[in-house]
This record gives C-alpha cells, structure tokens and sequence, in this order.
C-alpha cells in the first residue's frame, strides 16, 4: 500500500475534536450526530434496564465491585467481555462500565451489552461515553437503558452511588447543580461514576472535561463528601488524590482487558487492577 500525505487544513472545531475525543477511533458522522446533554439530563432517574431490586443494594460494612471502562462494543463482539462472570463471586455485589459501552451507540450494540450484563449475576450499572451517542443514538439507549444520569441508594443507608453523565465532555451547570444537592442526602459513603477523566498525565495529553471552570466546581463539591470518582475515555490509567478524594481513572478495557477490583471494609476501601484473562 502506498502512503500519501495530505495536508488537511487545522480549524478550532478539529482541534476540540482532536482534545475531547482524541483517544477513540472517532467516525467524524457520528460524533456530529451527538445529541444534547441538557436533554439527557431532563430525563435523569428514570429505569428501563435497570429493575427495582438492583437499584436498592443491601451491602453490609465489608463487599467488593468491579469497575470497568470503554468496552467498544463493536457490533456483535463484546472482545471477550461475557467472560467477566468468571471473576464475580459472593464478594461482590455490583459491577459499573463508565462509558463508551458501545463503539457506534446501535440498538445491536447495546442489546448484546445487557445480554452480558444480564448473566453476572449481580447489577451492573451503566453509562454513556462520546460513543454511545454517535448518530443521535440516545434515543435508542433511552429505550433500552433508560437515563443517563442517575442515583443508587443501599437499603442499609451506608453507601450512594452517582451516575453522572458527561458524554459531552462537559457536566454543565444543571447536572452540577443536582450533584450539588444530591450530595447533601446522600449516605456516609458516596462513589461517583462519569465517562470523561477530570485529570491528565502531562501537557500533551489533552482529553479531560473542556470547562476547567467545571472541574473546580465539582472537586469543590466532592471534598469532604465523597470517596472516590471512577472515570475513562482517555485509555490511560491517571490516579491523583485530592480534599481526601481518590480520582481513579481506568484504561480502556477493550484493547487492555483492564478492570478493577474495589474492596470496601469498615471506614476505608482498596482497589486492584486487575485482567480479565
């Protein structure tokens, strides 16, 4: 094959192309066809997916979940990912993917997801990345998922999880507001989910949350309140610890077959990295 090169001319729109989605194989269509995050977040806490009896855990003081990141489901192939069952005994009693569930956001796509999802034997809890919604294809996980953004509260009071939505790039200022308010009821223990990384490894490395302005507010409002933040998108692995907030981000598990492994006892909790092999 012959290499030619193009000289492709550079405009703010490629470069913000270039910063927030940089990290995926990005299909220019579909990333254009993204639709409105103000929109999603009209339709927060609202299940199709998800059945009552997981969205009310019983935990305990001591249990384990799974996190997960960018599986790019890709048609039919899950690229392994229905062997996840294998690594889940008694210990653990949900499992989280944050984002990027899906490579194109099909109804294929996302029906072989819950497939999988359905024989872990525990609750998984899922959210959108930049993928999921390529060509407009929210309304087709709102059939099947339901929101995008959401909270999980445990039956014994102990522990809140959120579900964050920032597909976009962005949180904006309604979804941080609920954040804000949610985050005065919720339980002892809080652990938040989101699609796009708050941090980077270095000055080359671009992809985070666009609004810089954003990320202070929500790192304000997590310290002092929550334990951790679980995020992907960049396939990298990035962990900083800040106002006694872990910020864990996760590489991709498709091309890596990476997940972690968070154990949680007593006041604190510990996470593995671990591969699905």
């Amino acid at each position: 094959m012959v290499s030619r090169k193009r000289t492709i001319p550079v405009s703010l729109t490629g470069i913000l192309v270039l910063v927030v989605f940089g990290s995926c194989t990005v299909d220019l269509a579909g990333l254009f066809g993204s639709d409105d995050m103000n929109a999603r977040f009209f339709e927060r806490n609202t299940f199709n997916f998800l059945t009552p009896d997981t969205r009310t855990l019983s935990l305990g003081d001591e249990y384990a979940f799974l996190v997960l990141s960018d599986t790019h489901i890709e048609g039919r192939d899950a690229f392994g990912l229905e062997n996840l069952a294998s690594v889940i005994d008694d210990t653990i009693k949900f499992v989280v993917i944050t984002g990027d569930i899906t490579q194109s956001g099909t109804r294929e796509e996302v029906q072989r997801f819950i497939e999988i999802a359905q024989t872990l034997g525990v609750p998984c809890y899922p959210m959108l990345g930049n993928h999921d919604v390529y060509f407009g294809n929210w309304s087709v996980w709102k059939d099947l998922i339901g929101s995008s953004t959401y909270r999980i509260d445990t039956q014994d009071n102990s522990t809140t999880l959120l579900i964050l939505d920032t597909a976009n790039a962005s949180m904006g200022k309604e979804q941080i507001d609920w954040l804000e308010e949610e985050l005065k009821t919720a339980r002892s223990r809080v652990f938040i989910f989101t699609h796009t990384n708050l941090f980077v490894e270095g000055m080359g490395d671009l992809q985070q949350l666009t609004d810089m302005r954003e990320r202070a507010r929500i790192m304000a409002l997590l310290q002092g309140r929550c334990d951790a933040m679980f995020t992907g998108h960049v396939h990298k692995r990035i962990i900083k610890t800040l106002g006694g907030v872990e910020y864990i981000t996760i590489e991709d598990y498709r091309s890596k077959k990476t997940y972690l492994h968070v154990q949680v006892r007593g006041g604190g909790f510990e996470y593995t990295f671990r591969k699905l092999q």
